[in-house]
């Protein structure tokens, strides 16, 4: 039996691609093909920017306050069907029902702030700045953006990016990843029901070929991008090279340090949802424990006892802890990097290799697994697995604690478990990541601040969301204003002006 084709949508309704190419969208829970997506041509691309270019101008105009109420209504309809969106991530993605609808929850948030923008555009201003003399700066959009996301955040981060941008006064096109496409076409269709005009927003579904003609298209201004670090690399330098403005982020390796006065069954408790949430197919997971003096046989013995309790399952099932992985492939990949681990010494705690679910032999599923005794010679430490692994490293002080996160070429997230205010203010001004947790395990920032990384998980200058994402979606523009007197004689000079 044939399966549903899902469309592109292109200046505010469903069209047909053009490319006459398929890619199957997967339920990871039964390994079934649930419905296809047409992968983008070059020419489905151009017509998405066409339309997004068109629609920029009147869009440019409208006013901060009506682009706002028009953001307000679509944040109400999304908070309608949140479950829907929820329910879609879930199935194509495999997350838990529970975990999918909180991703959603923080995408809104996005949403909510973005409802802000006549106050988050204002410029400044300066009175007499020189005699007679005021200056003040505008912020205006850049015309057209695209943006090209992840599998494992279907609703979450492209909200990261198109809300900001189109509040701003941009138009979009999206590229969301094959495997999980549905989330964007329906936040899409709600867009429009909101009253979003059409070209504003576009979605085009799609593999390399889309990425590469957005990327190179002469009227895309910007790309904001999320992924592995490599593909980011690639993102950031062939953007960059066509002109554009680029945020890419990459990949991660986050460390959780946890000293030896940290209350331990907390600590245990944050680390478990923070490693095997959305079996650990997260940018902000903890993959790696650090753990300080005699701080490690305890703890990897309460997360030894946290993880062989946890519920493996579909994650529409009530009760279940962690769902399955994106795909077979993925799990082959986890299951390798596993063997790898066993190979190089590393003391396997609990092992998630080979785990069935009853009535779903098909699925995707990896068990929790558990490593001690890791060290950064090892390929587990060194490579981003993006899976259900976690990883326990021993350090004897705070300052080999340090080093170690310092040295590693990601730098996303961490986090430090410990009741020191002493310890947690050292490595807050200390550590050299993008965002800190102090007893919070995976700290990403609420809509209003920003979220991005350092080192390697970041290419390009800009963060997304909050006021980074402001200004990464608009440009600065500064005016210097005289209005001379009638009676103003003064004759012009050749030399450089001070207006004090």
């Amino acid at each position: 039996m044939s399966k549903p084709i899902l469309p592109l949508w292109v200046n505010g309704r469903r069209i047909e691609s053009r490319s006459g190419r398929l890619a199957d969208v997967t339920n990871p829970a039964t390994g079934a093909v649930i419905r296809q997506v047409p992968l983008a041509s070059r020419a489905d691309v151009d017509s998405a920017v066409a339309a997004a270019k068109a629609a920029f101008p009147a869009w440019r105009d409208t006013t901060p306050l009506r682009r706002s109420r028009i953001l307000n209504k679509f944040r109400e309809l999304l908070e309608t069907h949140r479950p829907e969106l929820a329910q879609l991530a879930s199935e194509e993605h495999g997350k838990t029902l529970e975990d999918a609808a909180g991703s959603v929850q923080r995408g809104i948030e996005v949403v909510e702030f973005t409802v802000g923008a006549p106050h988050l555009l204002k410029g400044e201003h300066a009175e007499n700045v020189g005699r007679g003399v005021d200056c003040h700066s505008m912020l205006q959009p850049i015309g057209v953006c695209a943006g090209i996301t992840p599998f494992n955040f279907p609703a979450m981060v492209p909200m990261w990016m198109f809300p900001i941008a189109i509040a701003c006064g941009n138009t979009f096109v999206l590229k969301p990843s094959e495997k999980v496409p549905s989330c964007s076409l329906r936040m899409a269709e709600l867009f429009k029901e909101a009253g979003l005009p059409d070209g504003v927003f576009n979605v085009v579904p799609g593999d390399k070929e889309a990425v590469d003609a957005l990327l190179s298209h002469p009227d895309v201004r910007a790309v904001s991008f999320v992924g592995s670090t490599p593909v980011a690399k690639y993102i950031y330098e062939t953007a960059a090279s066509h002109g554009k403005r680029v945020q890419a982020l990459g990949g991660a390796k986050n460390h959780a340090v946890v000293m030896p006065d940290a209350p331990l069954d907390f600590t245990a408790d944050a680390i478990m949802g923070a490693a095997y949430g959305s079996a650990g197919e997260r940018c902000m997971a903890i993959s790696t424990v650090v753990a300080v003096g005699d701080a490690a046989d305890a703890l990897v013995a309460k997360l030894k006892a946290r993880a062989e309790k946890l519920v493996i399952g579909p994650g529409d099932r009530k009760g279940v802890d962690m769902g399955p992985v994106i795909s077979a492939q993925h799990r082959d990949k986890i299951v390798g990097y596993i063997d790898s681990g066993v190979q190089q010494g590393a003391k396997l705690v609990t092992d998630g290799r080979g785990i069935k679910v009853a009535g779903h032999e098909k699925g995707f599923f990896v068990g929790p697994t558990l490593f001690d005794n890791v060290s950064t010679d090892m390929t587990i430490y060194k490579e981003e697995i993006f899976g259900p692994v976690l990883i326990v490293l021993r350090v004897a002080s705070l300052d080999e604690a340090i080093s170690l996160v310092n040295s590693n070429p990601y730098a996303n997230g961490t986090a430090i478990f410990t009741e020191s205010g002493g310890a947690a203010r050292r490595f807050q001004n200390e550590i050299e990541v993008g965002m800190v947790g102090i007893n919070v395990p995976i700290p990403v920032p609420m809509a209003f601040f920003s979220f991005g990384g350092w080192k390697s998980s970041l290419f390009g200058d800009l963060h997304m969301h909050g006021m980074e994402g402001i200004y990464f979606y608009t440009r600065t523009k500064a005016i210097t204003t005289r209005w001379p007197e009638v009676s103003d004689k003064r004759i012009s000079s050749l030399v450089m002006p001070t207006l004090g």
